[in-house]
């Protein structure tokens, strides 16, 4: 095993003592490990609570500017485009470029993204500053995983990835929270206009303490053709995913972009045995525990995102809570990623990724099982513990996936190997929500009709059908203005009913996966790169 030398600069150029306490001395806080995990933790922040938090704001977007349900999924579905197929090619910059730099220019483009969001008077104007938001938000996330590989040494790295994970998920888990609050108690506009401030600290964190790390064999040069190789078929893919609910899975048009993406990434995969410095080399991919690694990392993310997805509409329109108590009876998956992740971490550094990870896909597996049990009349106690478990399932798994994953790339490739883990993680998201609403989709035009009649309900027209379908899809009952109270209550336990049984079955499938992630665990091993940064940080 050989560990590449690092190529140490601050912000002016500088080179860096090369001892621990000539580095203590002479920068002060500059470059020192937990200093650094809490300034990027603070931009990471931002990112992952926009992954959820925008949900809770849409449908007031869409009220006070007008919009239709077509124009208010794009305020989602531009986000995640523009950050999945930008990651790899982001962390790229990072390698190339430093990841100081990258990371601050992110952190800025974001929150001014974010700004102009808030004074947008049109949804074309939301839309397009939330492509930027994606893309900046692209510029950072892989920078901070390279700050982290390069600042921590190999004994503290699984803490600070652990710490990192509970950021995420904290954030990702806490945004229907947060949302729901700005938006009941100040306007939509708040949830963008927040990160302005947290930015600004993050930038001046950033200035202050960061340290630039760049391997010595660094690339220096850019796989164009690679990149827009990556690129066209990412986003081909993720297109699919995002469109085949509408579409359908046995539409053509879904076809016609898995296969183009299919052909692009083939393509793409040739083009990088041929050229110089290759954007991503294949030869990572050699390293079985690294691949395993990012199945996991698909798998997980299809388990979690795909199961908060229901989660979220089971509370509001089922058990009728508002945004905020949704995200209250939420607490309990929020706060066991929480305490779970750093503790997953020093569990990790102890006994490896394997063990701990295949249980807690284990643990996930349960939950998504007992999430499947949840009834219209389910008391908040049982909730509690399904949600308690699958954020003490997901978080060594998150911890764990991201270790092995950065851990394996060399230190010159640190960058694009977060871009790796965070394209892996946000493609999951997506397949898990499409594919498990696909599922849902097909348990309730199976079972409605047959609950509508047996409730003793008139007989709907196909048209009205496909539209009753697609409220309970949500787990909304299609209650026609000036129904009978009597007639209306049949039609809400209908829904609910229905909707109950498409959740069942979703979380079942996740389950599924969850077990299938169990085995895939095994494969992988303790990155053998971990130790190639840090070999000057003084913690």
């Amino acid at each position: 095993m050989t560990s590449q030398t690092t190529i140490e600069t601050t912000g002016s150029g500088d080179k860096a003592p090369a001892t621990p306490s000539e580095a203590t001395s002479a920068k002060g806080l500059r470059g020192h490990p937990w200093f650094t995990l809490i300034t990027v933790a603070v931009g990471v922040m931002m990112v992952a609570l926009d992954g959820t938090i925008v949900a809770i704001a849409n449908p007031a977007i869409a009220k006070d500017l007008g919009a239709s349900w077509a124009q208010v999924q794009w305020i989602t579905n531009a986000y995640f485009l523009a950050l999945a197929v930008s990651l790899i090619t982001a962390g790229k910059l990072g390698d190339r470029f430093g990841h100081r730099q990258t990371f601050l220019i992110g952190v800025v483009g974001f929150a001014a993204a974010s700004g102009a969001i808030g004074l947008s008077s049109s949804i074309a104007a939301v839309i397009v500053f939330r492509v930027l938001q994606g893309l900046f938000g692209a510029l950072l996330m892989p920078a901070a995983l390279g700050l982290l590989r390069a600042t921590f040494p190999a004994e503290k790295l699984n803490m600070a990835i652990g710490i990192w994970g509970m950021v995420v998920g904290a954030s990702t888990a806490g945004g229907p929270i947060l949302g729901g609050v700005l938006v009941e108690h100040v306007n939509w506009q708040s949830v963008f206009f927040i990160n302005v401030p947290v930015g600004v600290l993050a930038v001046a964190l950033g200035i202050w303490i960061l340290l630039d790390h760049r391997a010595e064999n660094a690339p220096r040069s850019f796989d164009i053709l690679g990149i827009a190789l990556l690129s066209g078929a990412t986003f081909c893919l993720v297109w699919a995913i995002i469109k085949a609910p509408e579409w359908g899975w046995g539409d053509g048009r879904t076809w016609a972009f898995i296969a183009v993406s299919v052909l692009g990434f083939a393509l793409f995969s040739f083009w990088e045995t041929k050229v110089r410095e290759p954007l991503v080399p294949l030869a990572l991919f050699r390293s079985v525990p690294l691949s395993a690694g990012v199945v996991l990392m698909v798998l997980m993310a299809i388990a979690f995102m795909g199961g908060l997805f229901f989660v979220t509409f089971y509370l509001q329109n089922v058990h009728g809570m508002s945004p905020i108590d949704a995200g209250l009876h939420l607490l309990p998956l929020t706060g066991m990623m929480i305490v779970g992740s750093p503790l997953a971490g020093a569990l990790i550094t102890k006994l490896g990724p394997r063990v701990p990870m295949a249980g807690g896909m284990a643990a996930t597996a349960i939950a998504m099982y007992g999430m499947s049990t949840l009834g219209v009349d389910t008391g908040s106690g049982l909730m509690s513990v399904w949600f308690a478990l699958l954020g003490l399932g997901l978080a060594p798994v998150m911890v764990g996936a991201t270790e092995v994953i950065v851990g394996h790339a060399p230190m010159e490739l640190s960058g694009v190997a977060g871009g790796l883990q965070q394209a892996a993680m946000q493609i999951g998201g997506s397949l898990g929500t499409a594919v498990l609403g696909a599922v849902m989709a097909s348990k309730v035009d199976s079972d409605l009709p047959g609950n509508w009649v047996d409730a003793g309900l008139p007989q709907l027209t196909p048209a009205q059908q496909d539209q009753a379908a697609q409220a309970v899809q949500q787990g909304a009952a299609p209650v026609p203005p000036g129904t009978p109270e009597q007639i209306a209550a049949k039609i809400t336990d209908v829904a609910h009913d229905t909707f109950i049984s498409g959740m069942s079955l979703a979380s079942l499938v996740a389950a599924g996966v969850a077990v299938v992630a169990v085995f895939v665990a095994f494969l992988t091993k303790r990155g053998a790169n971990a130790e190639a940064g840090a070999g000057a940080a003084h913690i």
